[in-house]
Order: structure tokens, then sequence, then C-alpha cells
């Protein structure tokens, strides 16, 4: 059998082996930012399991752009060194690799979902004054300080310095991160932004940031390599960030060479998320037809024949995969057993094959 999650997908110089890809999803198991034994071992667990992509978790172009402070980050040299252990594991399981660069602006300096406490974490338990692009505080979080268009500058360079990190620790694709209410989709919603210079108001002064962080990313970030973005198509309330506001985002992004928009939603309004099977996939529908760019879909894809019928309905060209792939590690190949997918048997002889059973688990695959 033909199946559409296990056909290659070609973006710039990098061949992706099959379209089921690791949704980024943070792990809070980071010390000073630093990669450590835990995202080796999930990541690794990962590629050996089949995804095509691994996208890693949220990671700070500066230590105050966390979303806790037990985040993982690109903003020194020693922390690109550490991810190279982990890309180069998990590129010799046959997966490529990319990292989310990402600010949290007002969302920053937050204990981790499993504390005791919540909202955000004083300066005398290691928390930080937190951004964003005005005085407006999330629901249950401190006001941040508006930027500065100075300080706007240095947000910029810090996403093209991690960039730079990302390329020297190996990684084959940056998404940068401009969704969930974090401080690139802080500035495009105007829930958020109430700024009155250029980079408020109408939404060509709104996306201005993220078109800046765009191509500075993608000056620092080798033309063989794709870059994607991940966006938020829908605040999911009155007076927000709108579909069709997105798809515009997008089409100006697809001239400054990003390659794939990673479509998610919401997480800039508490508590407005509609969540449900597949929920989000007509926001990448609309997306990918109105920007002309390759998507790919997320959210609540609860089985192989529901993800593999999202691509061949048309809505998305790949499916990131998250709430599953915590349960299973292995489930892209569960899905090409179930699909009746053809799996390579080992590796490396099979490294081009769609999806891979290592030959440690090989006997896993006889039927």
């Amino acid at each position: 059998m033909t199946s559409r999650l296990f056909q290659p997908l070609t973006l710039r110089g990098l061949t992706l082996r099959n379209r089921v890809w690791l949704a980024p999803m943070c792990q809070y198991s980071s010390t000073d930012g630093m990669p450590s034994d835990w995202h080796l071992v999930h990541l690794g667990a990962r590629a050996a399991g089949g995804f095509g992509l691994l996208l890693v978790e949220a990671t700070a172009v500066v230590p105050e752009g966390r979303i806790t402070p037990q985040d993982t980050g690109l903003w020194n040299d020693a922390q690109a060194t550490a991810w190279a252990r982990v890309v180069d594991f998990a590129h010799a399981r046959g997966a490529a690799v990319g990292v989310q660069l990402a600010h949290a602006g007002r969302k920053a300096s937050t204990f981790r979902p499993w504390d005791a406490r919540h909202g955000t974490v004083p300066p005398e338990d290691g928390g930080w004054p937190t951004v964003g692009p005005s005085a407006l505080a999330f629901e249950g979080y401190v006001e941040p300080a508006a930027l500065t268009p100075e300080q706007l500058d240095g947000v910029v360079d810090a996403f093209a310095a991690a960039t730079h990190r990302a390329h020297a620790a190996g990684f084959d694709v940056v998404e940068v991160h401009a969704a969930h209410g974090y401080l690139l989709h802080q500035f495009l919603s105007p829930l958020s932004n109430r700024r009155t210079d250029e980079y408020g108001g109408s939404l060509e002064n709104r996306v201005r940031l993220l078109e800046r962080v765009v191509v500075a990313v993608r000056a620092a970030w080798p033309e063989r390599k794709p870059v994607m973005v991940r966006v938020s198509a829908t605040d999911w309330a009155d007076g927000g960030l709108t579909v069709e506001d997105v798809v515009e985002v997008t089409r100006r992004l697809a001239g400054l060479g990003v390659d794939l928009v990673d479509v998610s939603s919401g997480g800039n309004v508490a508590g407005a998320i509609p969540v449900g099977p597949g929920y989000q996939v007509p926001l990448a529908r609309a997306v990918r037809e109105g920007s002309g760019l390759p998507v790919s879909a997320v959210g609540l894809l609860t089985s192989a024949e529901q993800a593999e019928q999202v691509l061949v309905d048309g809505a998305a060209d790949a499916v990131m995969i998250g709430r599953l792939a915590l349960r299973d590690p292995m489930w892209p190949l569960r899905a090409a057993h179930e699909l009746g997918a053809d799996a390579g048997h080992g590796m490396p002889d099979d490294a081009e094959a769609s999806v891979v059973w290592q030959p440690q688990y090989v006997r896993g695959a006889w039927r």
C-alpha cells in the first residue's frame, strides 16, 4: 500500500524520510538552558521510533525569553555543543532534527505545569522581569514592560545568533515560534499589541517584528536548509487574530524565504481554545490554500487513519504528532504497520526508507 504519511518530502536541500513529525513539546528539564540526558533519551527514542523530523521544544534565544527557568536555550556556545550530542544521535537513527527558536515575552518566567505554584516565578525563586509589545499582562501573570525599539533590535539579533548556533549544532531545520501567545504572536495580535509606533496598529505594522526576525534567521541559516514558522491561525477570541489575518501574514512570509508553515492556534487568551479531534486541521487547510506554502497540521490527531486522511484530503503536507508521541515513542512504526506501509528493516542500509525499524528492534516487525 502507498501511504501519504510515509512518502518523503523535500524542502530545499533536505529530504525528510516521511511526513510524520514530532511536534515541539516543552520538557521543562534543563538547567541554565542546557539540554540534558533527558533530552537525549526523549528525542533519541522518537528518532528510533521512525519520526521523519523531530522538532525540539521551544528553545529560548535569550535567558529572559524562557517560558520557565527549566527551558532549553541557544544563547551560548556551550548549549550548542550540548545539543550537538542529541542531534548526532538522532541523525544516526535516520531522523532529521529541527529546533524551535523562541522568546516567551509576557508569558516568560513561569512555573512548570506540574509545580505546586502557578503563574509568574518571583525573583527570589529564580524568576525575572518580563517584556512584551505593551504593558498588558497575560491572565494571572505579572505586567510586562513594553519593549523599546532598541530592545527590539536586540531581539532580532538574538534570533540570528541562535540560528548560527543551531547550524553549528547540526540542526537541519529552524522553526521561528510565532504562536501560542509568545512574543512574536503577542506582536501579531491586537489583543496584546496596543503600540502606537511602527510595530503597532495595522496588521502591516504588527507583523513587522516577525518579518524582521524571519529575514535575520534566513540570512543566518544556510540556503540549502529550510526555515519554518509556527503560527497560531486564530486567537479564538473576539477582536483577536483571525484566520484571514494569518493567511495574509503567511503570504508575506512566503516572499521572505519561509519553506513551511506549522499551523497551530490560540495561546494568547486563557481558556479560549475549543479543543476536539482534528480541531486545527481546517486552519491548516486555510493557510495552505491562502498562502501557497506547504503546511503541517497538529492537534488531537488520534489515529493513523485520521492522520493519513488529513494528507489525502490535501489539508496539509505533513502532520505533527504530540500527545500520541508522549504515549508511544514508536508511533510511526505502529502507524506504518496499521496502514500497511512498507518499512525498512535495519540501519544504516535502509537509511533512505520512509520509516525504519532499528536493527535492535527488527523482531517487532515480524508478523
